[in-house]
């Protein structure tokens, strides 16, 4: 089975509809899958309800799809950094499921595991755990989260082999693996592809099993997000 796609666009051809739930890796701007991110917004499909840690910051990133209005939802954990986000929430335009970073993390995590629920402290006693179920456990109380299951998942990896096993690079791991483990239809945007039993099988981070479909990008911008210097005092 061919897994490798000549770009992104191709690769998501025939898979991304209007109304879809989706999930898209990354933190911040590192590791996002830059080619896979402009290929949605040049297929213009509509009404998406989006999983991310954010979204990206303004005119880049999933920002590009906030700035064309085809979010109507984001499912996140942190909103900064990006003032056509917070200009669209406050005013009624988008709507956002705020869940806690470690619970985002499982509920794709647990979703990609076959996992419909699970029960968590975190929450408790908050906004987030209402209409939720709620159980105690040895004492304490705990808030019921449904797992997440995207449509298509769009993830970022380092390398990969044609059978589409993947190495991560660093940080940039981050939200990656569950995204791409959740997903119904996974594609994942890559820096470079092997052949067949180059990588040790110890080295690999994620098997191909969650790999849909693979597109390379071997020269992507991966634009800093914010970057703080300051006055060498010694004026070397």
């Amino acid at each position: 089975m061919n897994k490798i796609y000549p770009s992104a666009a191709a690769a998501l051809d025939g898979i991304v509809r209007n109304g879809q739930l989706l999930a898209v890796g990354g933190f911040g701007l590192c590791g996002i899958p830059e080619a896979l991110i402009d290929a949605l917004k040049d297929s213009g499909a509509q009404n998406l309800t989006v999983i991310s840690n954010n979204a990206g910051v303004d005119g880049f990133g999933l920002g590009k799809l906030l700035q064309t209005r085809q979010i109507t939802k984001m499912i996140s954990s942190y909103v900064g950094e990006n003032k056509e986000f917070e200009r669209q929430y406050l005013a009624g335009e988008l709507q956002l499921e705020f869940t806690p970073q470690g619970t985002l993390a499982e509920k794709l995590r647990a979703g990609g595991a076959g996992i419909p629920a699970f029960f968590t402290r975190t929450g408790v006693g908050t906004l987030v755990a209402e209409g939720k179920e709620i159980r105690e456990f040895d004492g304490h109380a705990y808030v019921m989260e449904r797992s997440l299951v995207p449509d298509v998942s769009l993830g970022k990896a380092w390398k990969a082999d044609k059978s589409g096993n993947l190495i991560f690079r660093r940080t940039a791991r981050n939200f990656n693996p569950a995204v791409i483990m959740a997903g119904k239809i996974s594609v994942v945007e890559v820096e470079e592809i092997v052949e067949t039993g180059t990588f040790d099988p110890d080295a690999v981070h994620l098997p191909g099993i969650y790999v849909s479909r693979l597109v390379l990008n071997a020269t992507p911008e991966k634009r800093i997000e914010k970057r703080t210097t300051r006055e060498n005092p010694t004026g070397a």
